[in-house]
């Protein structure tokens, strides 16, 4: 099962805190992306702390423009990888 965020907020420059509705929550360090041109937008604080939940896709998002993946998100704040991720639904859903 795939969880959807309930809450994000900027912190600081290029640091957001999510909560998802299994109550994992955490904070995800975004600079890595900041020397890719489309987040050039990121420089303006008004702008960066507008971030919010897109309502149709969860998508963790700024504008039209800029929308993260809520499920890798997840998986950073869980320290996971996907394929980890998916042996422990699996293993899960075998244990039922």
């Amino acid at each position: 099962m795939i969880v959807k965020p309930t809450l994000v907020k900027a912190l600081k420059p290029y640091l957001i805190w999510l909560k998802y509705e299994d109550d994992t929550e955490g904070q995800v360090d975004l600079s890595n992306l900041t020397n890719q041109p489309v987040f050039e937008k990121w420089v303006n604080p008004e702008f960066y702390n507008s971030v919010h939940i897109n309502s149709e896709t969860h998508a963790i998002a700024w504008d039209e423009d800029i929308e993260l993946c809520p499920f890798t998100l997840y998986l950073k704040i869980k320290g996971l990888s996907f394929e980890q991720w998916k042996s422990i639904q699996n293993n899960y859903a075998t244990s039922k």
